[in-house]
């Protein structure tokens, strides 16, 4: 089946009792049982719920993966993952990553043991001197947040697989409709579900992805054991995200390019951040992995005051933290996402005072490019 058809239909075949078409919200603690031992396939609603279980079985096909386990949010999502690793085990992690999920590795993995080391995986040259005899894991990001360099999944995972490590990619950004990251040789794909799969700024999720068994049971053994599940309520909204996720992310696509060929041409811009641009150094990458370029683009404006003004001129793009709703947000990484991240290490990303990140929505193009305008000016 092709991807529209999958994601409006895997997960969501009609409910057995009264033949409704969207899967119901099943908010029960509990369920009842015929007899000691003797059940309906669920027990406990941490364990199994039908609505969360429809839509584990969506997500996953999206992504062309035999197992998914939808989570609280992205970070618990994360958090589960990194479970595979223990103490004395070292993790590569991208060093342009979210700032949730460097806080995660800097300051509650290594009071536990984990080891990691922060790599440039834009350009894969700096993996092989950077793994150990004890990395079991590489963690990226791509494209990454927030100045969206791009790592060559392939080539990753060829490298990472020869030394006996799994390879994790946060595919947020894209969603499985612009990139399915298994397919490049990743071992397991993580979501935020809050961003573009739920689509509509009213639900916080996470989700894990992989197709190897012996993993999968066990991330299925974490979520079960520390319960960081998604909520039946919250499972419907994201299975009714993801039916428009095709639509809605082509419509990302087309304004995400039109804002950043703008934003390359405007006077006042010294840098735009956007693969979807001939200029990006890793244009050609993108294109190879990627069958879009979302609606994800940062700009640099200079200074910190000349942030400032823009993200308290606009009128149509909200300011807010978060991404991937219809409605077109910006932000303000250094302070917000990716305050966790030391200064000088954001600086040398390019994260700096002047970075301003914008989440294009599917507003009337005309209308979003008036107000980055107005506000720049």
């Amino acid at each position: 089946m092709g991807f529209s058809t999958t994601a409006i239909h895997a997960g969501n075949e009609p409910d057995i009792a009264t033949g409704a078409v969207s899967v119901p919200i099943y908010q029960t603690s509990t369920y009842a049982q015929d007899g000691l031992g003797r059940h309906k396939g669920f027990e406990y609603a941490r364990t199994q719920n039908p609505t969360r279980s429809a839509l584990e079985k969506n997500i996953a096909a999206l992504e062309g993966a035999k197992f998914g386990f939808a989570f609280a949010s992205g970070m618990s999502a994360i958090d589960a993952t990194l479970k595979l690793v223990k103490a004395g085990d070292h993790v590569i992690l991208g060093d342009n990553t979210y700032g949730g999920t460097f806080r995660l590795f800097s300051r509650v993995l290594s009071e536990y043991g984990v080891e990691f080391d922060l790599v440039d995986t834009s350009d894969v040259t700096n993996l092989e001197p950077a793994f150990r005899s004890n990395t079991k894991m590489v963690f990226v990001e791509t494209p990454t947040n927030p100045v969206m360099t791009v790592t060559d999944l392939q080539a990753v995972s060829d490298m990472a697989h020869a030394r006996g490590a799994r390879v994790v990619c946060d595919n947020t950004f894209m969603s499985p409709y612009f990139q399915r990251p298994i397919e490049f040789g990743v071992d397991i794909v993580v979501h935020s579900t809050t961003k573009y799969l739920n689509g509509h700024s009213d639900s916080v999720g996470g989700f894990v992805a992989l197709n190897d068994e012996k993993d999968a049971e066990w991330i299925g053994f974490i979520q079960n054991s520390v319960g960081a599940i998604l909520s039946p309520f919250d499972s419907f909204l994201v299975l009714r995200g993801t039916k428009t996720l095709a639509v809605r992310m082509e419509a990302h696509d087309k304004n995400g390019r039109m804002v950043a060929n703008f934003l390359a041409e405007h006077p006042r811009i010294e840098r735009v951040f956007y693969p979807g641009l001939a200029s990006h150094p890793q244009h050609e990458l993108a294109k190879r992995q990627q069958t879009g370029f979302g609606g994800m683009v940062a700009f640099e404006t200079g200074s910190l005051a000349n942030a400032k003004k823009v993200l308290e001129s606009v009128k149509l793009c909200t300011l807010g933290e978060s991404l991937g709703g219809v409605e077109s947000l910006i932000s303000h990484p250094a302070s917000m996402t990716h305050a966790s991240v030391p200064q000088e290490k954001r600086e040398s990303l390019g994260i700096t005072d002047g970075l301003v990140r914008v989440s294009v929505g599917i507003e009337d193009i005309e209308d979003i490019l008036a107000d980055l305008d107005q506000a720049l000016s």
